[in-house]
């Protein structure tokens, strides 16, 4: 079995696998790992390690030190902050990893383990399956021998703390803005998610000049997305038209996704923002690749740009393969992640909301002027729970109950039927320029594979 799922290691805290005793075992074993690819023997491999705010975050971050340090490798403790962060610092510290402990956008009592290659960016699949073999051996041992031998005190890790993370993380970000510009003539309302960008956030958007109102910036351990951040934005954005602001900013938990709100309080996910950083953005883009979740609207505006499109399986990570296979710099998904690759290697909410903020500079424009090209298509998402999970492509009746739907939407809709990854769940989703119809398509569909499968 793999230990890893799509976007690291995560589930609710005191369960496997997000337990102590496991997490000491991922660090010594990602240790090891390590100490084998080391090709530098005047060195112990390091590595960083950061974390969001969960009360949690604390027994994990001292399990992994203690695994790492076990191992023979030193590691750097940077505290909370945003996973783009830690994957800036894993590269200016010329570290061998970077660990990010966060379960993202998940409530607090959930968490998990996210590891950067040297680079900053996703592990490689080779890495990431030798720790997992050497998991797996260790979860279950077949003979008596030391699960984690040390082989010479003498040559164990230590750790240092790294006081000044912050700031390095808030030149970084400030460094993406022009430099010709500054954020003087905004109100800009900063959610932050009671989570790991509680307190840079709002600092790199008022050192670049901006009248900065925080809210959700008093994490508790437990408080961390709780009905706030980019996964609940009805609160920014109150927040806009209460503070008569000139743009909200919602952050996630660990700080890697966005949405913004426009000054009529309106607000623009990730599509939207792919669309303006496209069409108005300081650089002509030649493409940009969204997901299979991205909205047709969005596809149709950049189709009347000019600018190619091409969708990726769900998942930044899966939007970062197809970006390096076109050669291409912007890309993301709805929720937020957007990856502005002339900026950073990872998905950044900061930076992606500066590059925003650039384009209004330049442009002298509100950003509900930025958007006005850019419109949504009504959709429609049915979730059809089965007693079992099976493929709904293996009946030739759904087959083509799917192609007929499909015909009909095409050219001003589409149709997406996805297995849920996680429960036997059938997901409906239709996009069409004709709501009635959305509804309507989504739920025939969605009760004849009830009817069909069960």
């Amino acid at each position: 079995m793999s230990y890893f799922g799509t976007d690291g290691i995560r589930g609710k805290f005191g369960q496997l696998p997000i337990t102590p005793d496991f997490i000491l075992k991922l660090g010594y074993v990602t240790g090891r790992v390590l100490i084998e690819n080391n090709d530098n023997p005047n060195r112990k491999p390091s590595v960083v390690i950061g974390k969001d705010t969960r009360l949690s975050g604390y027994v994990i971050e001292g399990a992994l030190q203690a695994g790492f340090n076990a191992a023979g490798v030193d590691v750097h403790m940077l505290g909370p902050l945003p996973t783009p962060a830690i994957a800036h610092i894993t590269r200016s510290f010329h570290a061998d990893a970077g660990v990010v402990i966060s379960a993202s956008h998940n409530p607090y009592y959930d968490n998990g383990i996210k590891l950067f290659s040297g680079d900053g960016k996703k592990l490689t699949d080779e890495m990431q399956d030798a720790i997992n073999d050497k998991l797996q051996a260790m979860m279950n041992p077949t003979n008596d021998d030391l699960l984690m031998p040390i082989i010479d005190p003498s040559q164990l890790g230590k750790h240092t703390r790294i006081n000044d993370a912050t700031g390095r993380y808030i030149e970084f970000c400030k460094g993406t803005f022009p430099y010709q510009y500054d954020l003087s003539h905004l109100t800009v309302v900063v959610d932050c998610a009671n989570g790991a960008g509680y307190s840079v956030a709002p600092r790199v958007m008022r050192e670049l000049g901006a009248t900065v109102i925080p809210i959700n910036n008093k994490p508790d351990g437990i408080n961390i997305n709780a009905d706030c951040g980019s996964t609940h934005p009805e609160g920014l954005q109150k927040a806009v038209l209460e503070y008569d602001a000139d743009v909200g900013i919602a952050l996630d938990g660990d700080g890697d996704r966005i949405v913004m709100v426009d000054e009529t309080g309106k607000l623009v996910d990730g599509d939207g923002i792919l669309y303006v950083l496209a069409t108005q953005g300081q650089s002509r883009v030649k493409g940009v690749v969204g997901t299979l979740m991205s909205n047709m609207g969005l596809e149709l505006a950049l189709q009347n740009a000019g600018i190619e499109f091409t969708r990726a399986k769900v998942g930044d990570r899966y939007v970062m393969q197809e970006l390096a296979a076109n050669d291409w710099l912007l890309g993301g998904e709805p929720s937020g992640h957007i990856l502005c690759l002339d900026k950073s290697r990872t998905g950044d909410a900061i930076i992606a909301s500066l590059q925003v903020l650039a384009v209004m500079q330049s442009e002298g424009k509100a950003l509900s002027e930025l958007t006005e090209g850019f419109e949504i298509l009504p959709q429609k998402l049915v979730n059809v729970r089965l007693n079992q999970m099976q493929d709904p492509y293996e009946q030739e009746e759904l087959v083509q109950a799917f192609d007929k739907a499909q015909a009909t939407l095409e050219g001003r809709g589409r149709l997406l039927i996805r297995q849920s990854g996680t429960e036997p769940m059938i997901r409906v989703m239709v996009e069409s320029d004709d709501e009635i119809e959305c509804d309507v398509m989504a739920n025939d569909l969605a009760d004849k594979i009830k009817a069909v499968l069960g």
